[in-house]
Formats: structure tokens, C-alpha cells, sequence
């Protein structure tokens, strides 16, 4: 096995991350609240962790432009376009699983 340099990591890390974001983009049939309830993340939570990570460095990002960085847009211009009413079964779902921090 090939051992990766920090810089190496680093590198593969962020390029896995933007695929991850470019498909989820792509996938806009997908709603968050099936990550929810299938995978305990969604584009919000992604977000919210980019946020995380440019504080931890200093840098002040705004909610707004955390999402607008995941979604590629504005989120309520992603909202309108792509948001889908969750079921009530689906809802149910995610209050049964909800993490404590959403």
C-alpha cells in the first residue's frame, strides 16, 4: 500500500468532498430529508460543517453563504426549484431518528 503525505490526504480529501457536492447538486430529486433519515446528514448538515471548518480557521462565514457554497445557488432559490413536501411518514421518520443537534 502506498503511503499518502498529509498534503496527499489533504488533497484527495477535498477532491472527494467536491464530488461529493457536485452529486448531490446533480441529484436534486433526492430531498434532504431522505439523507436524513438514511444517512443522519444532509446538504444542510455539509453546510454547517464547512462552516465549522472555516471558523476553526478564522475566517467568518455567514449560514447563507455556507448553503450557497454546498447548493451551488442561494438556498431559497433551491428550495423553490427542487424542494419536495416531505410525507408524513417521512416526517415521522426523521423525528423518530432526529440527531440531537437538528
Amino acid at each position: 500500500m502506498t503511503e499518502l503525505s498529509d498534503e496527499q490526504k489533504r488533497d484527495f480529501e477535498a477532491a472527494a468532498f467536491r464530488r461529493l457536492v457536485a452529486h448531490l447538486r446533480e441529484r436534486t430529486d433526492v430531498q434532504n430529508i431522505d439523507l436524513m433519515n438514511l444517512a443522519g446528514f444532509c446538504r444542510n448538515c455539509l453546510s454547517n460543517w464547512y462552516r465549522d471548518a472555516a471558523e476553526a480557521e478564522g475566517v467568518d462565514l455567514s449560514k447563507d453563504q455556507s448553503r450557497e457554497i454546498i447548493y451551488g445557488m442561494p438556498y431559497a432559490e433551491w428550495q423553490a426549484l427542487n424542494q419536495t413536501e416531505a410525507s408524513d411518514a417521512k416526517k415521522a421518520e426523521f423525528e423518530a431518528r432526529r440527531p440531537r443537534d437538528h
